[in-house]
C-alpha cells in the first residue's frame, strides 16, 4: 500500500500524520517512509530519536521502495496542480490532513476542487489537532464536510501536547510519557485501520 500525505496550508499535522501512520502500518508489515518536504521534518524527527520504520528523503526512493509492503510519503506543503496530479496517480490513497478552522477548510476546498477537475477520487480528508470539547469546531467540520459528501475518515486527530513531546523525543506518541499519549497513539491506530479495511 502506497499513501500520500499532502496539504495545501501548513501546521495541519501534515508530517505527524505521515509518522504515525507509518507507525502503524510498520505492526501490519515492513514500512519505509519517504519525506519528501525540502523542511525535511520527518528525517527530523527520526534523528532526534528512534523510529521503528525506516525514513530516507525522496531521492533514495527508487532503491529502496521495492523492499517494503507499505510506502508512507510526506510530500512538500502547497502542491501545485502538476504535483496533485502525479502524487494521486501514484498512490492508493492520498490523505488529506486539515485543522476543523475556517482558513484551513478554504484551503481544502482548493485542494478538493483541483483534485475534482483532475478527475481522481482516491482521497480522504482526515480531521487533525481537534480542539476539546467544549468546543464544536470538530464536530461542526466533520458535519459540514460530509453534507458535501467529501470523502472522511471516522475518526480525527484530537489535539494533544503529547504529539510535541513525540516529535521532539523522536519517536510516536506511543512511546512518550504523557497521561494522554495512549489516547493520542488509539486516534491514529483507528486511522490506519481505515485504511487496510
Amino acid at each position: 500500500m502506497i499513501v500520500t500525505v499532502a496539504s495545501f496550508k501548513g501546521g495541519v499535522g501534515k508530517t505527524t500524520t505521515a509518522v504515525h501512520l507509518a507507525a502503524c502500518l510498520q505492526e501490519k508489515g515492513s514500512t519505509l517512509l519517504i519525506d519528501g518536504d525540502p523542511n525535511r521534518s520527518a528525517s527530523g524527527w527520526s534523528k532526534r530519536g528512534e523510529l521503528p520504520f525506516k525514513v530516507i528523503d525522496e531521492r533514495q526512493a527508487a532503491k529502496h521502495a521495492r523492499d517494503f509492503e507499505h510506502i508512507v510519503i510526506d510530500t512538500e506543503a502547497r502542491p501545485e496542480r502538476e504535483d496533485l496530479e502525479a502524487l494521486a496517480g501514484g498512490c492508493d490513497l492520498l490523505v488529506l490532513p486539515t485543522t476543523p478552522d475556517a482558513l484551513a477548510l478554504d484551503a481544502l476546498t482548493q485542494t478538493i476542487d483541483t483534485l475534482k477537475s483532475i478527475g481522481t477520487d482516491k482521497y480522504r480528508i482526515l480531521l487533525t489537532i481537534i480542539p476539546p470539547k467544549p468546543s464544536k469546531d470538530g464536530e461542526e467540520a466533520r458535519a459540514s464536510l460530509q453534507e458535501a459528501q467529501i470523502p472522511l475518515f471516522n475518526r480525527g486527530i484530537r489535539r494533544y501536547s503529547a504529539f510535541q513531546k513525540a516529535s521532539l523525543g523522536g519517536v510516536p506518541v506511543s512511546k512518550v510519557s504523557d497521561p494522554n499519549a495512549y489516547e493520542a497513539w488509539i486516534d491514529y491506530r483507528m486511522v490506519a485501520e481505515e485504511l487496510i479495511v
